[in-house]
């Protein structure tokens, strides 16, 4: 098994240890992405990206159209990768999307995010993660704050932090609509969370994530290392946030009238395959952390507009 650099979930204590791998890959290789030196150590120094419009109208209506058909049908269907917001029928996630030999397995591909990922994991990248999330107006619950790389780490065996995630901005994120909350720098600290992880505990994670989260101390902590700071991603349909596995972030509930939706890609390094979980438990299921069959991208940049014009057709 391999070295666990980040343990967690392993007493009934919280502390903060220092991060011990680099935030930016910097490689050669991969220097010719879309992103500026001034990007590289915006990331490096927040934890984050925003970028404006990296997707049209046009491209940005096709995702919409494409996101709508794939909620519609799921919206019957009950299984694990179809998540429900608590107390209703109103879907939350539909997982592993890159692999509907459609629309979104192109869009994963897209060499505007890919490429990106790429300069910033200065390596090869797969997706390990995918899906759409929804958050209806009026009823869209909150997701209290929380590191993606501790799940990751501790539930499906991610080594290191070497992965990035790619949220594409399908509505208009307000400040009162549930956007996406970031604490800037906060990816320099992990959080090593107290407990231990129930058996099958995604199957009400996903609805609302109970273990692996920090206690109150942690994050007046890390919210006062970023001087009181925390940002919000908003923006217009269109825009894409590029944000660090152990970015601490988490969204309020949604009560204005106003649905929140995004397309969300994880990226992960080839050279950083998941290993056996770092809790000694099973791994979780292959749409929430795969595995099979794990191939590099090939960034393509027609496959996008090649939908669009087919559409328009």
């Amino acid at each position: 098994m391999a070295v666990d650099l980040y343990p967690s979930r392993k007493g009934q204590e919280s502390r903060i240890i220092r991060r011990q791998d680099p935030v930016v890959h910097r490689n050669p290789e991969f220097s010719d992405g879309p992103l500026s030196d001034r990007d590289l150590q915006q990331f490096e120094q927040n934890g984050y990206l925003m970028f404006e419009k990296l997707f049209n109208d046009d491209e940005v209506s096709i995702m919409k159209s494409e996101l709508q058909r794939t909620m519609d049908g799921n919206r019957d269907r009950e299984a694990d990768d179809v998540i429900k917001e608590p107390g209703s029928n109103e879907i939350r996630s539909v997982f592993e999307i890159h692999k509907d030999s459609g629309f979104f397995q192109a869009l994963s591909k897209n060499e505007r995010i890919v490429k990106a990922a790429q300069q910033l994991l200065g390596s090869q990248v797969y997706i390990t993660q995918s899906r759409i999330n929804f958050k209806p107006g009026f009823k869209g619950k909150e997701f209290y704050w929380h590191s993606d790389y501790e799940t990751w780490h501790v539930e499906d065996g991610m080594p290191n932090m070497r992965a990035v995630s790619c949220s594409i901005i399908l509505t208009d994120n307000y400040e009162y609509n549930g956007p996406l909350m970031l604490i800037p720098g906060s990816h320099k600290w992990y959080v090593c969370c107290p407990g231990e992880t129930p058996k099958d505990n995604y199957k009400s994670s996903l609805q609302k994530q109970e273990s692996g989260v920090p206690d109150n101390d942690s994050m007046r902590w890390l919210v006062d290392q970023a001087d009181g700071r925390i940002d919000r991603a908003t923006g217009p349909a269109g825009s894409v946030l590029f944000f660090e596995c152990n970015t601490m972030h988490g969204s309020a509930g949604n009560i204005s009238p106003y649905p929140r939706s995004n397309v969300f890609f994880v990226f992960n390094s080839i050279e950083n395959k998941l290993t056996d979980p770092f809790s000694g438990q099973s791994p979780r299921p292959e749409f929430l952390a795969n595995r099979d069959n794990v191939q590099p991208i090939i960034p393509n940049k027609d496959r996008l507009q090649n939908f669009t014009n087919r559409i328009k057709r």
